[in-house]
Order: C-alpha cells, then sequence, then structure tokens
C-alpha cells in the first residue's frame, strides 16, 4: 500500500483510549447476549412465570444478533460470509467520500451559512481584544518581524536587477509618462500643492545667499572683464550681491509677487502642453527614453534597494528599536479602537465574510474535493478499522437496545398470545 493510501493516525494515545472504550462496550453487548442465551436455556419449556421470562430471553437473543449483524455489516462481513450488501464501508467508501463531499458542499459552504456563522463570530472584536493587549501585538510585531527580516535576507541583488532590467524597465519604457505627469503637474498647481517646495527653495536660496556673499562675490568677479578695474569690479559685484539678496527677500514675503504668478503660469503652461502638445509629450518621452536606457539607472536602482534593504532589516532586528516599538504601539491602538468603534467592526466583519464567500465560490469544489480525494486514496479495510475506531463504541448501544427491546418486545408478544 503507498504512502498516500494509509492513514494518518494523528494521536496513538487518543487511539488507544478509542480501541479500549470500543473493547469494554463490545464486551458489555455480549454479555447481555450470554445472560440472555443463560436464561432462554434455564427457563426452557417452562410454563407459568418463567415462560414470560423464557420468552422475553429468546426475544432478546434475536435482536441482540440482529443488531450485531447489523453494526458488523458496516464494516465487514458477519463471520467473513459474502453476504450482499455487507461491508459497506470497504466497498463503497468512493460512493460514500462523495456523498459526503456534496453533504459538506451543500450545508456547509453556502453563502447565507457562511454570513451566519462570520456574524456570530464577531471576528472583529475577538481581534480587537487580542491585540489590544500589548503582549499580544508585540508577539505579532516579532513574529511578523522575523518572517520579514528572512525575506528580505533571501533576496538576492541578481533578482532585483532581473525585475528591475526585464520588467519595469520595459514597463516604464511602453507606458507613455506624458498624460501621468501633465494630469499630475496640472493638479498640483490647481491645488497649488507647489508653494511649499518654492518657499523651501527661496528660503535655502536666502539663506545661502547671506551666509557665503564671500563665494557669491568670486563667482561673479570671475566673469568680470579683465581690463576692468578692481575697484569697480568690486563695487559691482557687492551691488549685485545686495540686489539678489533683496529679490530673494521680496519674492520670499510677497506671495502675490510677480515672479510667483509667473513661475504658477509657466508651470500650468506646461501641464497644458503635456497633455494636449505633441511636440512638448514627445520631448518628454525623448528623455525617459534616455534617462531609462542609461546603464547607469538599472545599478542605481539596484544600489538604493540595498540601503533601503540593509536599513530596514537593522531596525527589524532590534527588538527594543523605534520601528518595533512604534508597531507595537499601532497595533495595540488599533485593537483599542477595533473594540471601541462598533461602525468599524461591522465594516471590516462584512469585508470577511466578503473574502470567505468569494474564496468558497471560486475554490470551493476544490475544497470538499479533496473529501473525495482523500478517501479514494484509503484502503477500504483500513478506513473501515479507523472509522469503527471512532464511532464503533457507540454502535454498540445499538446492540444492547437491541438485546433489551427485543426482550420487552418478545414479552409482549407471548402475554398477548396468552390472553388471546
Amino acid at each position: 500500500m503507498s504512502a498516500l493510501g494509509q492513514m494518518v493516525t494523528p494521536d496513538p494515545e487518543l487511539d488507544e483510549q478509542r480501541r479500549r472504550g470500543l473493547r469494554r462496550m463490545r464486551a458489555v453487548a455480549v454479555s447481555l447476549l450470554l445472560l440472555a442465551a443463560v436464561v432462554y436455556l434455564a427457563t426452557l419449556d417452562q410454563d407459568g412465570w418463567l415462560g414470560f421470562v423464557n420468552a422475553g430471553a429468546e426475544a432478546s437473543m434475536v435482536g441482540a444478533i440482529a443488531d450485531w449483524f447489523a453494526v458488523t455489516a458496516i464494516f465487514k462481513h458477519p463471520l467473513g460470509l459474502p453476504v450482499p450488501h455487507t461491508a459497506l464501508i470497504p466497498r463503497r467508501k468512493d460512493e460514500l467520500g462523495r456523498s459526503l463531499q456534496e453533504f459538506v458542499g451543500e450545508n456547509f459552504l453556502q453563502e447565507a451559512v457562511l454570513r451566519e456563522r462570520m456574524a456570530s463570530a464577531d471576528l472583529s472584536r475577538r481581534v480587537g481584544e487580542w491585540v489590544g493587549v500589548e503582549a499580544n501585538a508585540r508577539r505579532v510585531v516579532d513574529e511578523s518581524a522575523t518572517i520579514l527580516h528572512l525575506g528580505l535576507s533571501r533576496v538576492r541583488d541578481a533578482d532585483v536587477l532581473s525585475l528591475v532590467q526585464e520588467v519595469l524597465l520595459p514597463r516604464f519604457m511602453a507606458e507613455p509618462l506624458s498624460p501621468v505627469v501633465g494630469s499630475l503637474l496640472q493638479e498640483v498647481v490647481r491645488d497649488g500643492a507647489h508653494h511649499g517646495l518654492v518657499d523651501l527653495a527661496l528660503d535655502e536660496a536666502y539663506r545661502w545667499l547671506t551666509e557665503n556673499r564671500d563665494t557669491f562675490v568670486d563667482i561673479i568677479a570671475e566673469r568680470a572683464p579683465w581690463w576692468a578695474p578692481p575697484a569697480l569690479n568690486d563695487r559691482v559685484t557687492n551691488r549685485i550681491h545686495l540686489e539678489a539678496v533683496a529679490w530673494v527677500e521680496d519674492i520670499r514675503s510677497d506671495p502675490y509677487h510677480h515672479a510667483r504668478i509667473a513661475l504658477d503660469e509657466l508651470l500650468a503652461q506646461l501641464a497644458t502642453d503635456l497633455l494636449h502638445d505633441l511636440a512638448t509629450q514627445e520631448r518628454l518621452e525623448q528623455l525617459k527614453v534616455r534617462v531609462l536606457s542609461h546603464p547607469q539607472v538599472a545599478a542605481t536602482t539596484t544600489s538604493l534597494w540595498n540601503a533601503f534593504r540593509r536599513v530596514l532589516m537593522e531596525s527589524l532586528a532590534d527588538t527594543d528599536g523605534p520601528l518595533r516599538q512604534r508597531a507595537v504601539d499601532e497595533l495595540t491602538a488599533f485593537g483599542a479602537r477595533l473594540q471601541e468603534d462598533q461602525a468599524l467592526r461591522v465594516k471590516l466583519d462584512g469585508y470577511a465574510a466578503d473574502l470567505v464567500v468569494f474564496v468558497v465560490d471560486r475554490y470551493g469544489d476544490e475544497l470538499t474535493a479533496v473529501i473525495t480525494l482523500t478517501v479514494n486514496r484509503w484502503d477500504g479495510r483500513e478506513a473501515a478499522r479507523r472509522i469503527e475506531l471512532h464511532v464503533g463504541r457507540d454502535l454498540q448501544f445499538i446492540r444492547i437496545n437491541g438485546t433489551l427491546v427485543g426482550g420487552l418486545v418478545g414479552l409482549l408478544i407471548h402475554t398477548v398470545s396468552v390472553l388471546l
């Protein structure tokens, strides 16, 4: 028998307990049958009340033997005789597997049943209560950090380089850049999002001009005519420096300065040209191709990835570092919010139910097919033995009840016969 055909024993100790329970109940059922046989022989051909006892004992034996036959026929041939419709599990395990698959699919994997079960589970509240405890949140973060650190350590430079060269760069090359840049720039100008960047650039320019006067003067002086007198050059360069500082200061202090307005108009026109002017679009696409075709792009991208990965791995490895602590704090806060915000819980529970329904709807047939495939791989006799080990103890009550009920029915029939 192949390894796939064998049934794995999950817990030998638990199986031994089931085996002892099965033997004990069998002993009880057999003892009742033997008791009925002894009583029957002891009261054979007796009259009076012993006749009633004899009739009851006889019926008890009949009931016990009939129910023994019925229970035994489920798992094997009684007394080894190939009686029709016996040894049902060994002979029809494949049909039983398909029936079990259909039963599970029709009664457990229906959308209404799944949604009802997910609603009653109150999953988001339980998750919130669990992760709301800092020790549990830290455990989640520690395990996640370990897995992420392991995953990052397995990524090779060659794989990243291959991804960039074979997937990302060709995709960027094929994708038109002008509509994206034009739309983004248009939104930035409309919202004034670039004003902060302009202010930052002006602040830095003003700071550099005021702190590096000599450098600025030297740069201007290098471009002065050789024939100009030094005194005149000094006066001109100093004047240029003062005017540059004043001009930058004017732009900084006036949000409606004509230079700012001109810059806004320039950016707005550039956004429009990127969306509608073919010449501008063509120039941007050519620039994109030149930049992306440069061999240093892939190497630079790999270097940036390595730097990011190194910093991230170091942060993940630091158990008391700020990254892990921030993750613990955020997860704990999220757990507290889940406990307090019912609307959020309802929304997340709905998402979870939708996900379960989608998975079952898409892969439900494959999930239930595991039952049939597994049962088909079982050996028939081994399957019967294992199933009997799990349910055989309870089935022995059928034999016991058959013995007792048979005796009572026999007594009743004998009473009716005497009365008639």
